[in-house]
C-alpha cells in the first residue's frame, strides 16, 4: 500500500508490473475503490505498468469535507501521475473515472496517449438528481440506497449470485462524505465542448443493461471524438469489468495492441 500527499489530500495508490512497462492508469467509479479492477488484471498482457488509485473520499484515501469539484479530482490525478513520472499512458476511466479521464486529457495531453471511456459520459444525470442523492446520503448514509445502486450497477443474473454481496459491502463502506463529495463533482460537470475538441485514440465501452450510463448516453459522448471506437458488452450493467472480466480484458487488450502500447 502506498500513500501520496498532494498537499490537499492523501491518495492511496498501487503500482503493479515493471517500472519500465508501458503505463496503464485505471480510475474507478463512484462508490468503489481500486479493487474494482481486480477481476481483469490477471487477464491483461504481461509487462504493463498498471497504476490504480482511490480518488479522494474513497477507499484508503483521505476524505476532505464535501463538496468536491471535478477540477480537484482531475488535479489529484495529475499530481499523482507527475509524482510517478508517468507520460503517454493509456488511461482507463469508468463512470466518474471516465470524466476524470476526459478532463485530464483536455488539460494534460502529454500524460495520456490514448484512453478508454467506460460506462461514462461528458455529462451524467441532472443537477436536481444529484442534489437529491447528496441530501439522501447526508441524511441517512449510503445503506438505504444500496439495493437500488446494485440494480443500476449489475444485470439481473449477476445480482442473483453470492458475489453481489462483495460489491454491496464495498459501496456501503465508502465514506458518506466522500460519496456525497464526488456526487457533487459529477453534478457540476459538463464536458461536451472540451471532449469534442480531443484528438487521440479512444475506445468507448458500455453495458447493455447499465442503469447509470445507458449505452446511448455513452455512445453520444464517444461520437464527439473523431475516430473513436464503441463497444457494447451484452448482459452487463455499469461495471462490466466485474460481470464479464474476460470480455472486458479482451477489449482492452485489442485496444492496447491497436495503439501500439503492447
Amino acid at each position: 500500500m502506498n500513500i501520496f500527499d498532494t498537499g490537499d489530500v492523501r491518495l492511496h495508490y498501487r503500482v503493479d508490473g515493471p517500472d519500465d512497462g508501458a503505463p496503464v492508469v485505471f480510475a474507478n467509479s463512484l462508490g468503489t475503490d481500486l479493487r474494482l479492477w481486480d477481476p481483469i488484471l490477471p487477464l491483461l498482457p504481461k509487462g504493463l505498468r498498471i497504476i490504480r488509485f482511490d480518488k479522494r473520499g474513497h477507499g484508503l484515501s483521505s476524505c476532505p469535507p464535501a463538496p468536491y469539484a471535478m477540477g480537484a479530482l482531475i488535479g489529484d490525478t495529475e499530481k499523482l501521475l507527475d509524482h510517478l513520472g508517468v507520460k503517454d499512458c493509456v488511461f482507463v476511466g469508468l463512470s466518474i473515472g471516465g470524466m476524470i479521464a476526459q478532463g485530464l486529457a483536455t488539460k494534460r495531453l502529454d500524460l495520456i496517449r490514448a484512453m478508454v471511456l467506460s460506462n461514462t459520459a461528458a455529462k451524467i444525470g441532472t443537477k436536481d438528481m444529484w442534489a437529491d442523492r447528496v441530501r439522501a446520503v447526508q441524511d441517512s448514509g449510503i445503506e438505504p440506497m444500496a439495493d437500488t445502486i446494485m440494480e443500476r450497477w449489475f444485470a439481473a443474473p449477476f445480482r442473483a449470485t453470492p458475489e453481489i454481496e462483495l460489491w454491496r459491502n464495498m459501496v456501503v463502506r465508502q465514506p458518506a462524505e466522500g460519496y456525497a463529495g464526488c456526487s457533487a463533482a459529477i453534478s457540476g460537470t459538463d464536458f461536451y465542448t472540451p471532449t469534442a475538441a480531443l484528438r487521440l485514440p479512444v475506445l468507448g465501452i458500455a453495458g447493455s443493461d447499465d442503469g447509470s450510463t445507458p449505452p446511448d448516453l455513452v455512445r453520444e459522448t464517444i461520437d464527439l471524438i473523431p475516430g473513436a471506437k464503441f463497444k457494447i458488452i451484452r448482459k452487463a450493467g455499469h461495471l462490466p469489468c466485474v460481470e464479464h472480466p474476460q470480455e472486458y480484458a479482451d477489449l482492452l487488450t485489442e485496444f492496447l495492441e491497436s495503439v501500439g502500447h503492447v
